[in-house]
């Protein structure tokens, strides 16, 4: 019997387990994942937590998933948080070492890239972005809050948050109004009660956001009691979408870019992709953001990176 080829994709981040299987047409995407647990009122885990959450989940997701009938050709994995030499993080340990003894016992191929690469390719395939010579590329999640220029495959750092990520920011607040971690769908929720606008403060300097001013702003408010629980969600949203604008107003215009890629758990939220996307617009500024689904963390982007190096026969990214 003819076997479908496919592609297999693992990421092991810190909060979510996920692996995914894309088809040779690249179409058709079998995904499973499972966010890792957090004790109620805490903000995070420990790296060693994560990585034993993760050799725990990987095998439960792999029966998830039906690999009758298909002949795996290539994988890929996330081996580091960003595509920097001193970029570590024993999360991924975890993923990488299933990943290096399937491709070894099946004779395949294996590609390494960043997280946050592999956002990015989930971001180009679920949003439908043609391709593109020149872009912006936006990461806003919990633990990243960076702008990068996209230039012929080549990748240049323009900014990241100066403190606290937009997710930390969410998180932190989320916690403190008595949401679950991560906070943002329920925050999200939570800001859709409110009806008083309320203002945060917006700290951009030349494309480099600060959400720590913003954040400790916020819990002055709470601790004061000058403002309801539905009204501070609405603010804190508020506040990061203004913060994201000016910062991509800002470098769009300095690398005289005329489109952005969105991605990452923080651009899930409803208001602040609609607020980016009418003000980008008035700027003729084409905006792409990831399916909610392929937005927050998944390894769909790794499957489509295992798929397109496969077929160039090297990896893209020469890592």
């Amino acid at each position: 019997m003819l076997k479908n080829k496919v592609f297999l994709g693992i990421d092991t981040s810190c909060y979510t387990t996920s692996i995914a299987l894309l088809d040779e047409q690249g179409q058709t995407v079998h995904m499973a994942k499972k966010m890792l647990d957090v004790a109620s009122g805490n903000r995070g885990l420990r790296q060693s937590e994560m990585v034993f959450a993760h050799t725990r989940n990987l095998p439960l997701l792999m029966q998830q998933l039906d690999f009758n009938n298909v002949q795996v050709e290539a994988i890929a994995v996330s081996n580091q948080p960003r595509a920097d030499e001193d970029s570590y993080m024993p999360a991924f340990l975890a993923g990488k070492g299933l990943a290096q003894s399937l491709a070894h016992a099946l004779h395949v191929p294996l590609y390494m890239l960043s997280h946050q690469e592999n956002h990015m390719y989930a971001g180009i395939w679920s949003s439908q972005m043609p391709q593109l010579d020149s872009f912006l590329f936006v990461h806003i999640s919990g633990g990243t809050t960076e702008l990068i220029a996209v230039n012929n495959g080549q990748h240049t750092l323009l900014s990241g948050t100066q403190d606290i990520s937009a997710g930390q920011f969410v998180d932190r607040i989320g916690v403190r109004l008595g949401l679950g971690f991560p906070a943002g769908a329920a925050l999200e929720q939570l800001a859709k009660l409110s009806s008083l606008d309320v203002e945060l403060p917006v700290a951009v300097r030349k494309g480099r956001i600060s959400f720590a001013g913003p954040c400790s702003a916020a819990m002055r408010m709470l601790d004061a009691e000058l403002v309801t629980k539905q009204d501070l969600a609405a603010a804190v949203q508020q506040c990061i979408a203004t913060s994201l604008f000016r910062a991509i107003r800002y470098f769009v215009t300095e690398q005289r870019l005329k489109a952005v890629l969105i991605v990452g758990g923080v651009a899930c939220n409803a208001h602040i992709k609609q607020f980016l996307h009418s003000k980008l617009d008035k700027l003729q500024i084409k905006a792409y953001f990831a399916q909610p689904e392929y937005s927050a963390d998944n390894a769909l982007g790794c499957a489509v990176f295992a798929r397109n190096s496969y077929h160039a026969g090297n990896n893209l990214l020469d890592k």
